[in-house]
């Protein structure tokens, strides 16, 4: 479908010279396209004489009407006219396409050509990509909250890697500093508390409290028997032994989720490295650091910051931003075109600090995208699921997991756009009717593949001819227009990176099958027909098995 609005770009941009003697930029032209939602609108619509009509003080639809002229001359070229069968102007002065009948079918002829490389795009420039996501502080199991960002990340992954650029996915793994040093008292006091057999002890109130501390303190005494008196090192063996734990608890967690990160960056490994005191000496020798109340501070307001940020306390100590600074430093070292974040909602004000920072180090701050996800809400049908039940718990995504499935999981994490907050109903995830959106589509996936073994089983062969032009039915023209917006779905998911832009596509196209399916019967006696609706509905089955793919949930061929 995107070389048949190329070229109407070029004709409408042509046309608009003609009208109104001036070339309109070809971008604002080919933005001026869109997918009208309803298929009485035609198959692409432009807003251009809405928009051009202020600035040329002409009537929006009078603009259209002769816009309209000078594209149907374009109408008698062959190779158009068989494409587009007329162009109305509707509304206060769209312009409505509308495609031929033999445009609409061809289709089925790219996807049978391209099988589930179809949808692809060739983009502009082939990026290479450092997508970083989850990057959990190994202090405690993934959340819900991670979870979201593991499927939006991965999902995110796979459609950019679909669309021609190379992406590699890292794990900033926090594994040193306060909240590490604090993870480690906190599993020494578990150990004592166990040993000493005194549970009413009170604990610290800035220690880790949830009960998944409980079994690795068990771990730990179970492989080192300690002995009071604890020898100097007991703290510290207590906290590699948790961050290691952990971590090897998030990543398991991860695999069983469908999540593989190509890179696992440490900090504690970074800070060995003598690159954050390097990074440092550069922004001093670039003359955007000073020295205040005994502290080191980032002039980041000079780059658009709402004030500057202290690097070194005056304790000597790093804050939480200078080896983030550094770590980003060496991403762009790396030699990335482009640099993806996916942070959580309390990192919104993190964001201008971090650019600031990357401007100030000679980095092109537009090459670094934030993407922050909303927080997740938990329902069980109407009754909200509880995040915390007490001090120190909280939901994990295991317990996803073991409740809905990977599948589910990772599907209801990405109905919504990343920055719109999500409720996740688990009742839902887990039923199997077709208000439940991903059994809807995986129903509608292992359907087709019962229909093709039934066409196996009773048919003889196909007709030579093509048939598609016996496709002629609203049900079959509906999904014949879905399946040639695929492509379009898809880019516009990489330019935007909202994998929710595919999830709303399958749920449309399964819609549109199950009607389809519900009011006609696709093998018959009618041997062509027959040859045509196999045609569509194995179509169908590819473009649900390529969109789910980008989503990373499976496409069952039986339920």
């Amino acid at each position: 479908m995107s070389d048949l609005k190329k070229s109407l770009t070029e004709r409408l941009a042509l046309a608009i010279e003609k009208t109104i003697g001036v070339p309109p930029p070809a971008a604002d032209v080919e933005a001026s396209f869109e997918i009208p939602r309803e298929e009485r609108f035609g198959d692409f619509s432009s807003n251009i004489a809405l928009k051009l009509s202020r600035e040329h003080k002409r009537p929006p639809r009078a603009l259209a009407e002769d816009l309209k002229k000078q594209l149907e001359e374009g109408l008698k070229d062959p190779p158009l006219a068989r494409r587009v069968e007329r162009i109305a102007v509707e509304g206060p002065g769209f312009l409505n396409f509308y495609r031929t009948r033999a445009e609409q079918a061809s289709v089925l002829e790219r996807i049978e050509k391209e099988g589930e490389r179809f949808g692809r795009s060739a983009p502009e420039k082939k990026k290479k990509i450092l997508l970083e996501f989850v990057s959990a502080n190994p202090t405690g199991p993934l959340t819900v909250a991670h979870g979201r960002q593991a499927a939006l990340g991965d999902s995110l992954a796979r459609i950019l890697e679909f669309c021609g650029h190379r992406v590699t996915r890292e794990y900033y793994n926090n594994d040193e500093g306060v909240q590490i040093n604090t993870l480690g008292q906190s599993l020494a006091f578990r150990v004592k508390q166990i040993l000493e057999k005194d549970a009413a002890r009170e604990m610290p109130e800035n220690y880790y409290r949830g009960e998944y501390l409980v079994g690795i303190a068990k771990e730990f005494i179970k492989q080192f028997n300690p002995k009071p008196p604890h020898p100097k090192d007991f703290e510290e063996k207590c906290r590699i032994f948790a961050r290691d734990k952990i971590m090897e608890g998030i990543q398991k967690d991860l695999k069983d989720f469908g999540v593989a990160f190509d890179s696992y960056y440490s900090q504690e490994i970074l800070g060995k490295s003598g690159r954050v005191e390097k990074t440092l000496e550069t922004l001093k020798a670039k003359g955007v650091v000073y020295e205040s109340e005994g502290a080191l501070w980032f002039r980041s307001t000079d780059f658009g910051d709402d004030k500057d940020r202290v690097l070194k306390k005056s304790d000597g100590s790093y804050t939480y931003l200078t080896p983030d600074i550094s770590y980003h430093h060496h991403k762009f070292e790396r030699g990335f075109d482009e640099l993806i974040n996916i942070l959580g909602p309390d990192h919104h004000g993190y964001i201008a600090r971090l650019k600031a920072s990357q401007e100030a180090l000679g980095h092109d701050p537009s090459r670094l995208r934030v993407l922050i996800a909303q927080l997740v809400t938990l329902f069980e049908g109407e009754k909200q699921v509880r995040m915390s039940t007490r001090a120190g718990e909280f939901v994990t995504l295991r317990e996803i997991l073991d409740e809905v499935g990977r599948d589910a999981g990772r599907f209801f994490f990405l109905v919504r756009k990343f920055d719109a907050h999500l409720d996740f109903d688990l009742a839902l995830a887990k039923s199997q009717t077709p208000d439940n959106p991903v059994f809807y589509i995986q129903y509608a996936h292992a359907r087709i593949e019962s229909i093709k073994n039934h066409h196996r089983e009773t048919s003889g062969a196909a007709p030579s001819a093509d048939s598609s032009e016996r496709l002629t039915n609203e049900h079959e023209r509906r999904v014949l227009r879905l399946l040639s917006q695929y492509r379009e779905v898809v880019i516009a998911a990489e330019r935007t990176l909202e994998p929710y832009r595919v999830v709303a596509y399958l749920e449309e196209l399964a819609a549109a099958f199950h009607k389809f399916y519900a009011e006609n019967r696709v093998v018959s006696d009618d041997a062509a027909l027959t040859h045509a609706r196999m045609r569509l509905v194995t179509a169908i089955q590819t473009v649900f098995r390529s969109g789910l793919g980008l989503l990373g949930v499976s496409a069952p061929l039986k339920m």
